[in-house]
């Protein structure tokens, strides 16, 4: 860990999972851990085991999508959703770097939708690569771009949509709460 002020929220979530069994009930539940580079079982041996560093710099608590149900069939009764959470907020202020690109598109998919009431894909993967700053990220994409191409899943140029103002609330009191947490 870079400093002693991160250990606190570490050691927080190590008391979320301290009477995790390994049952493995929470990987089997989870409907993307065929994605996970570690399962989240594996996620919480690792903080177990004092091996924090490999637990920050994993991709699994990233790809949780807070569905609960790790939480809710857990023996247990630990707060594993939590848990992921608490290590996401964990490994930004860690590795804000590792996250660049991530938050990049999940800031330009909330712009669109905010502008639009939906996602327009063009504009999104557009704007995303643009605020993600890397020139070779494009062609990352280009297969699945010509495939959508191809069965009309997406229009170029970008199709004129009126832009939706009956989200700009939400989003206003979802940045408050984001603020305040």
């Amino acid at each position: 860990m870079k400093n002693t002020h991160a250990r606190q929220p570490l050691k927080s979530v190590r008391n979320m999972v301290q009477a995790c069994i390994q049952c493995g009930t929470c990987t089997g539940s989870c409907p993307n851990a065929f994605a996970m580079d570690h399962t989240p079982r594996q996620l919480w041996q690792m903080l177990l085991n004092d091996r924090p560093r490999d637990a920050i710099t994993s991709k699994t608590f990233i790809l949780c999508s807070s569905c609960y149900y790790c939480t809710l069939r857990c023996p247990r009764g630990l707060p594993l959703t939590d848990a992921m959470a608490a290590l996401t907020r964990l490994a930004k202020t860690e590795n804000p770097g590792g996250f660049k690109k991530s938050q990049a598109f999940f800031h330009q998919f909330l712009e669109s939708v905010r502008r639009h009431g939906r996602v327009n894909e063009s504009e999104l993967m557009t704007l995303f690569f643009m605020e993600a700053k890397d020139p070779v990220l494009p062609f990352a994409y280009a297969n699945l771009g010509i495939k959508f191409l191809r069965k009309n899943k997406i229009r170029l140029p970008f199709v004129k949509q009126k832009p939706s103002r009956g989200l700009d609330k939400i989003f206003e009191k979802v940045r408050e709460l984001e603020t305040h947490s």
